[in-house]
């Protein structure tokens, strides 16, 4: 089993307003989780990106308000205070260049001897590109095809070095990018690092057969995930690819209690704080589109229709038909007499693992066992203390069923995933 942490911040899954939690900017909030992580031998730490603070209805999004720093610098400093942990960034596809960010990563490979991961994720997001010269933005059939050549080009200059040491020039020419010259950072520690994909789409997962290391997926549940489990790893096939070269990790949360009916109680109670009634609404308004700040959240669903063309939100995702979302949210409210905070309680975040450290330590292992997963990327509730418990008290089950390691083998991100050095291609 694979197992990595993810630095909670700006999402609801956080509860801010629990007197444990602290700063999402702070250095000593990442330190924390990340040493935490690493005394837990997971296999890498991950940050995500925030290109943009969000708005919504005008307004900046409440839980964006303290920031969002850039992920390679925080690494970086990490690199000082951890030995072992992967550190996965989050970069956008969209809004950088081949060149400088492979230099940028190469760089974070070599300090932090072989540990470096990249999230590839793309955009066709106009307003999160206003804050780029070229205004960034792509239609979505262009996103991955982007995407694809960007890696293929970091890869390029990632091996523009022999693996003795021999700098060689490098020219590509291509769709998107036509570069040539010199890189100016030697092949890292384990040759290139490890590569994300989070995309979900048909393209994405296609994108993620024929050039992803790892895979951070949304699957949470067994069903879901085994299908997209069996999904993505049939496609490697027809670039060449052997299943245990693509790990798919679904991001996760937990909830622990000395006893399974304890952790439920404790479950439901931590949904009350994470969907406050302002939090109800303001996720009612995603769906609508619309200002339903006039609705009583403890009320009835609106029984107006979702506005598709609403600019109401603005860099966040609306996931799927607005139109079928709503459908399914008003069925759900009609069939359990669901206001609708309960209806956002129940429709949306829902915590993956719930029991005792023993119940979750049996079901992460069912998933793995049952071909619905390779591992897992927690994202705890609390900043930055959230995953202490997990470490404490099911990773010792986890060792202890021989599902899990009790000290790294090897000094590299690859060696934790077990996945191979990539073939140098000068």
């Amino acid at each position: 089993m694979h197992l990595a942490a993810h630095f909670p911040g700006v999402n609801n899954t956080t509860v801010w307003a629990d007197p444990r939690s602290r700063s999402q900017i702070d250095f000593s909030s990442f330190e924390h989780l990340a040493r935490t992580a690493e005394r837990g031998t997971f296999d890498f730490f991950f940050l995500a990106e925030g290109l943009r603070l969000r708005e919504h209805n005008g307004r900046i999004h409440d839980l964006d308000v303290v920031g969002r720093p850039e992920s390679l610098t925080v690494l970086a400093a990490l690199a000082a205070v951890t030995d072992r942990l992967g550190l996965a960034a989050t970069v956008n596809t969209t809004f950088n260049e081949p060149y400088e960010l492979a230099r940028r990563l190469a760089t974070l490979d070599h300090l932090s001897e072989g540990r470096a991961a990249w999230n590839v994720v793309t955009s066709s997001d106009a307003f999160t590109g206003e804050n780029f010269r070229r205004g960034g933005y792509l239609d979505r059939a262009d996103r991955y095809t982007r995407a694809a050549e960007f890696v293929a080009t970091a890869r390029e200059l990632w091996d523009a070095w022999t693996p003795d040491g021999t700098p060689r020039p490098f020219r590509h020419q291509g769709q998107h990018f036509a570069i040539e010259g010199e890189f100016t950072v030697p092949r890292s520690p384990q040759g290139h690092p490890v590569v994300i994909q989070a995309g979900d789409s048909p393209e994405g997962r296609e994108f993620a057969a024929s050039a992803a290391d790892v895979v951070f997926t949304r699957h949470g549940t067994l069903e879901e995930g085994r299908a997209f489990y069996a999904d993505v790893k049939a496609r490697l096939a027809r670039y060449g690819r052997e299943p245990d070269e693509l790990k798919i990790m679904p991001g996760v949360t937990y909830v622990l209690g000395d006893s399974d009916a304890d952790a439920q109680e404790r479950a439901a109670e931590i949904r009350l704080q994470q969907v406050s009634p302002q939090n109800a609404l303001l996720a009612l308004e995603q769906v609508w589109g619309r200002d339903l700040s006039s609705y009583d959240p403890d009320g009835p669903l609106p029984d107006i229709d979702p506005d598709p063309e609403s600019s109401l939100v603005q860099g966040r995702v609306r996931h799927g038909d607005p139109f079928a979302v709503a459908a399914r949210w008003r069925a759900l409210s009609e069939e359990k007499g669901l206001s609708i905070r309960q209806t956002v309680i129940e429709t949306t975040g829902r915590q993956s693992f719930i029991g005792s450290p023993r119940t979750v330590a049996e079901r992460l292992t069912e998933f793995v066992a049952t071909g619905a997963a390779d591992g897992f990327i927690l994202v705890p509730h609390l900043t930055p203390g959230g995953l202490d418990d997990f470490v404490d008290l099911v990773v010792p089950l986890l060792r202890e069923r021989g599902v899990f390691r009790s000290a790294y083998t090897g000094p590299t991100l690859r060696s934790h995933l077990g996945l191979a050095e990539p073939v140098w291609k000068g």
